[in-house]
């Protein structure tokens, strides 16, 4: 069961209207790692998890808190649409550097939701649940759930950087102080489920390891020409989880054959090796082997 309360988790009011931002805003509500991704991810992922409750209970309470933040941004959005004179687009535009970053008013806001906020991005796309990770393995969902944080907090501080107006600057540094506490959230949460001995550091840790070869899972095969790469961590000394080496291969050789394709079904009208002709040729060749054999 879920409850709303009229009161915000926090103060969502503008200083002054401003659309060109309220289009930017769109981006952390529909984007790939806006909000509407990461409250369905993570509600998604309670309402799935087959786990001890403890991390049940996490995902829904901060699945939870996520529908707040859609509504923070939106709530935000269509203050910031309310009552913008069309001279703040005409303004920006008169400065062409200005003008081609930001893009005009989203018309949209306009047109279609009447001066409110939209599930879309902040060029209009609408959102999409093909954003959504929820795998049934929850040191899977947890790291998908670490990269969502990380890319929603960067891009929230990089629309921190673009505005001065002091109210959304506000709801932004609040935002922002929540995606830190969320991306140490899951880190404790990854550490958590190994602890549990729940899941491995290499997922999933279900998959018996001597059904694979083992010279490829410590290989860091280096195809990109430079060669520095064999300076860093992965590609030297002890594995992180403790199972073996690291090891380098440089200038790798391909360990498989040329792939050949067979012919062609015909009843799938693809192109084949030879030419018509030809073919018509092969085909009433064949047809007179099999007369003459009877």
């Amino acid at each position: 069961m879920f409850s709303h309360r009229k009161e915000l988790q926090y103060h969502a009011m503008p200083e002054a209207p401003n659309p060109l931002l309220a289009k930017r805003l769109q981006e952390l509500i529909g984007g790939q790692y806006g909000e509407l991704t990461v409250m369905n991810q993570y509600l998604f992922q309670g309402w799935n998890c087959r786990g001890p409750q403890k991390y049940k209970d996490m995902l829904l309470a901060i699945g939870t808190e996520e529908i707040g933040h859609v509504e923070m941004l939106a709530t935000m959005v269509a203050r910031l649409l309310e009552g913008a004179p069309v001279s703040v687009q005409e303004e920006a535009a008169t400065d062409p550097a200005v003008g081609a970053v930001m893009g005009g008013m989203n018309p949209q806001h306009a047109i279609v939701s009447g001066l409110g906020a939209t599930p879309t991005n902040s060029v209009g796309h609408p959102w999409s649940g093909y954003f959504v990770t929820s795998s049934g393995n929850l040191m899977a969902d947890f790291r998908a759930n670490l990269n969502a944080e990380t890319n929603g907090r960067l891009q929230a501080v990089r629309i921190w950087e673009m505005t001065q107006d002091p109210g959304v600057k506000d709801m932004l540094g609040f935002l922002i102080a929540r995606d830190a506490m969320h991306q140490r959230q899951w880190l404790a949460a990854i550490a958590e489920l190994e602890a549990d001995g729940l899941e491995e550091m290499v997922a999933p840790g279900t998959f018996p390891e001597s059904q694979q070869p083992q010279a490829p899972a410590f290989q860091f095969i280096d195809l990109s020409q430079g060669g520095n790469a064999r300076d860093g961590r992965w590609a030297k000394g002890p594995a992180p989880d403790g199972k073996g080496q690291f090891d380098y291969v440089a200038d790798p050789a391909p360990q498989g054959d040329i792939p050949q394709l067979g012919a062609v079904d015909a009843r799938i009208h693809g192109t084949r090796k030879t030419a018509l002709g030809q073919m018509a040729g092969q085909v009433g060749a064949a047809v007179k082997r099999v007369v003459d054999a009877k």
